[in-house]
């Protein structure tokens, strides 16, 4: 293993030393390229290859961040934020472009490109290599546009399925959603219709104590969303939302919630790409009607209750970070309720070294809905009824470090298995 060690070791010193490429005249012009910040991906890095690419954000002469938001038709926006530095400090740009949801992956990224391109345009023409650039115009713009025969009204009907299994084991998953959204920038209005159909079986043997157990799990969940939000000024808003859903799981033969609720974003709205910071306040009603009777004899109930949350989103060149802390407590007693914190964040500690987080933790008093028999065995194994807790938790976590030749924009796919 030693012997092994030092060869590779041996090799990967002579590569360093003896394996690069000869310089060529074109080469000089590197030195004089744009220095651009960025999570650039592989396509984009080929597509624009007349800029170095550098990891450290301050050599760079411009800095970008790239954002997406969700748009009303089903597709999403692309958005630019290119900051200048040192010579370049003061010139910024916002640049987007739209993404169709019938837009393949390939025209997607096609589109990104060009929209980079133009948006690199007037910092690039402050470098030497400005004299190899060409621009050009290959459609002419047409003087109407044609109205929108949907009003801005957007369906989608969706099935999924799988199977998988081996020889003691063996589930299926079947969904099936239907969706009716139109947005707008003074309105929004989303609604959605799904079903959820899952089976597992898993059997269990011990020849030696002759046992030979066969567990299934059979489940059908529905569900039905429709909200309703209207933009009152460039900070706040106003909407309801109501919500129904069947849950074995949870012990719901049917649930009605519906609750009004305002929103106020200390920001203006208009700059939630890059940073927004939410309060929302919910007040409603909970109509329930349970399979099994509750921990609090109840077959049925109606129930108030409301819930404030407060968020945070921030996206700048040192990283991002998105935050939320919600509480909500039932009105027939405050002891039921229920405290979330979500957080995730990807920072950039200094050069080459970054840090990403995700996690979220809930304290819970507030399971109004425990079947009062509580689960068998069987359910407990196969999950398939809510179990008595006061807390839950995910996290996730790590570390990344590059180093090495920060003008490295080379892209080669080969042997990318």
């Amino acid at each position: 293993m030693k012997k092994l060690f030092l060869l590779f070791i041996s090799a990967f010193m002579t590569y360093g030393l003896c394996g690069q490429d000869t310089a060529s005249d074109s080469d000089t012009l590197r030195k004089d390229a744009l220095n651009v910040f960025m999570d650039a991906t592989d396509y984009i890095k080929k597509e624009i290859p007349y800029i170095n690419y550098v990891r450290d954000r301050k050599v760079a002469d411009v800095y970008i961040i790239w954002t997406e938001e969700s748009t009303g038709s089903g597709g999403y926006v692309s958005t630019f934020f290119i900051v200048g530095q040192g010579k370049y400090t003061g010139m910024t740009d916002t640049i987007k472009c739209n993404m169709s949801p019938d837009d393949t992956y390939e025209i997607r990224r096609a589109k990104e490109v060009k929209t980079l391109k133009m948006g690199l345009m007037r910092y690039i023409a402050k470098t030497p290599l400005s004299q190899y650039m060409n621009i050009t115009f290959t459609q002419p713009i047409k003087e109407t546009v044609s109205s929108d025969k949907w009003n801005s009204w957007v369906y989608s009907v969706g099935i999924n399925a799988y199977s998988s299994g081996q020889k003691h084991y063996n589930s299926s998953y079947l969904y099936s959603n239907i969706s009716a959204n139109r947005i707008t920038e003074k309105s929004k209005f989303q609604s959605s219709l799904g079903i959820d159909l899952e089976g597992e079986k898993s059997r269990f043997i011990d020849e030696e104590n002759n046992i030979d157990t066969t567990y299934k799990k059979i489940t059908r969940d529905e569900d039905a969303y429709l909200s309703y939000v209207l933009s009152l000024n460039n900070h706040w808003s106003v909407g309801v939302t109501s919500y129904f859903q069947t849950s074995y799981y949870n012990n719901l033969d049917y649930s009605i919630k519906l609750s009004p609720g305002i929103e106020y974003d200390v920001f203006p709205y208009s700059e939630s790409t890059r940073r927004k910071f939410t309060l929302l306040y919910y007040a409603g009603i909970y109509i329930n009607d349970y399979m099994e009777e509750t921990t609090r004899f109840k077959e049925k109930e109606t129930l108030g209750f409301h819930s404030l949350s407060a968020s945070l989103s921030v996206i700048q060149k040192w990283g991002s970070v998105s935050s939320s802390l919600t509480w909500s407590n039932y009105f027939f007693d405050w002891t039921y309720n229920k405290l979330n914190l979500y957080t995730s964040a990807s920072l950039r500690l200094f050069k080459g070294l970054s840090f990403n987080i995700y996690g979220s933790f809930s304290l819970i008093h507030d399971q109004i809905s425990l079947p009062r028999q509580g689960a068998s065995l069987e359910d407990v194994l196969l999950r398939r009824k809510a179990q008595e807790t006061s807390y839950s938790y995910y996290t996730s976590f790590g570390f990344t470090y590059t180093f090495g030749s920060i003008y490295n924009n080379v892209v080669n796919p080969r042997f990318n298995n």
